[in-house]
């Protein structure tokens, strides 16, 4: 009966010291990636859209959020804030927003840069985001150089 005892409290340490070297383990390597994603993706701008999911023209400007986030996400933080709920009404305040949908563009240390009011293609809203250095991912370049590499 000790045997079995003194066997299980030895599992039970083993088990512990390997758990616990583990997890400083994952932490230095999620620190040192962490830091390196931030070293390789550096956020220029940050492209606040105010509107609402229930307004036609702000509903056209989601799927231009969705592909600004993927070719440009590691350099352009996008935000939504719907200003038709509790939620979002503040922004609309802080923002002093008349009409939606209304873009608005911050440097990267927050100073607004550009604003637009009203449905604001794709073309065009890239072209404001490289007045700040943005640059698409390496995969959408060699993509649009014709063909996939």
């Amino acid at each position: 009966m000790k045997k079995t005892a003194i066997m299980i409290i030895l599992i039970f340490m083993v088990c512990a010291l390997a758990w616990a070297s583990g997890q400083d383990a994952e932490k230095q390597g999620t620190s040192s990636a962490k830091m390196e994603a931030k070293a390789e993706s550096k956020i220029l701008v940050t492209f606040i859209e105010l509107g609402s999911v229930r307004c036609i023209p702000c509903r056209k400007m989601i799927p231009i959020m969705e592909e600004v986030e993927k070719e440009y996400g590691h350099q352009v933080k996008v935000v939504f804030h719907d200003v038709w709920t509790e939620k979002g009404k503040p922004y609309a305040k802080k923002h002093g927003i008349k009409l939606i949908p209304t873009q608005i563009f911050l440097d990267e240390k927050g100073n607004e840069y550009f604003r637009h009011v009203g449905f604001f293609p794709k073309e065009k809203l890239v072209e404001v985001l490289k007045q700040k250095g943005v640059k698409a991912r390496v995969e959408n370049t060699k993509k649009d150089q014709g063909g996939e590499k």
